[in-house]
């Protein structure tokens, strides 16, 4: 039995916040790239360029991307063997995105009462947290900040089976569609399909975390996404929203076993700024 002190966990947890909120994923920073090299429309052009000189900006002066530094959100895979000492794990994990938030001069964007008092907690906290026991004795903390702007634009819908693949894509395309600009585009598109009520809304969070442009594993579901991210391009929104070709980077589905009488369905996007890092202890 391996044992991790849970101010380990705390440490690693602030770096990640600072870091992911500072530099861009060579993933998503090379997607921008290559989409302003294929972006036909020169304002759509010009947009991009503003977008790749910010994140440069905030690399160099290591400041946010983004002022709105986001929901800390984490999926962690606990490896079975791994026993935590000096407190829980999400104390853990709280007590990170505390000290990671406050020393990076981050914004604080959280409420504790969604409804009423709506009084900010003042650090960030609490995270969002999400945790799979695994074989053997690493622990994987996959992290993200996720902009209220974006996640505003989610939405779950229960299909019938005999929807089938068209009736996906029509739901994902026209989602998109009708979020248009909101989202900060060009984005990413995290697809859930299949699972539970909730199980299908975490799964579309959980594709945003997939290196931006890795197909799904599945050449069927690899297809599909082609053939939605295509769809949603040739809508003609645009990085933005100022038109062009580029309204997203990416399409990323994860799927689940459904029940013989649902197909469920939902939708999680992420604007340009698809901040995701990883870490194995």
């Amino acid at each position: 039995m391996r044992e991790i002190a849970a101010s380990t966990i705390s440490e690693q947890v602030a770096e990640m916040c600072q870091e992911a909120n500072i530099y861009l994923g060579e993933d998503v920073f090379d997607a921008l790239k290559k989409s302003l090299e294929t972006e036909e429309s020169p304002t759509g052009k010009e947009v991009l360029k503003q977008l790749i000189e910010n994140v440069e900006i905030a690399r160099d002066e290591q400041i946010p991307i983004c002022q709105d530094t986001g929901f800390a959100v984490f999926f962690v895979e606990w490896g079975q063997e791994v026993h935590l000492t000096g407190g829980t794990l999400e104390e853990a994990i709280h007590a990170g995105v505390r000290k990671g938030y406050e020393e990076g001069y981050l914004r604080k964007s959280i409420v504790d009462d969604p409804l009423y008092k709506r009084k900010n907690t003042g650090d960030n906290t609490p995270a969002v947290i999400y945790t799979d026991i695994v074989p053997g004795d690493k622990v994987k903390i996959a992290f993200a900040p996720k902009g209220g702007g974006s996640e505003n634009m989610s939405t779950v819908k229960m299909l019938k089976p005999s929807d089938g693949e068209e009736g996906v894509v029509d739901f994902v395309v026209s989602h998109v569609k009708a979020a248009g600009p909101n989202p900060c585009p060009p984005i990413v598109v995290g697809v859930g399909i299949g699972g539970t009520f909730d199980k299908v809304a975490v799964n579309a969070k959980k594709a945003l975390f997939r290196k931006v442009g890795e197909p799904h594993p599945d050449e069927a579901f690899a297809a599909l996404e082609k053939k939605i991210l295509d769809k949603i391009n040739d809508l003609g929104v645009g990085p933005q929203g100022f038109g062009g070709r580029t309204f997203a980077l990416a399409v990323h589905i994860e799927t689940f076993p459904s029940h013989i009488a649902s197909m469920a369905a939902a939708v999680n996007i992420n604007c340009h700024a698809c901040r995701h890092l990883e870490r194995t202890i």
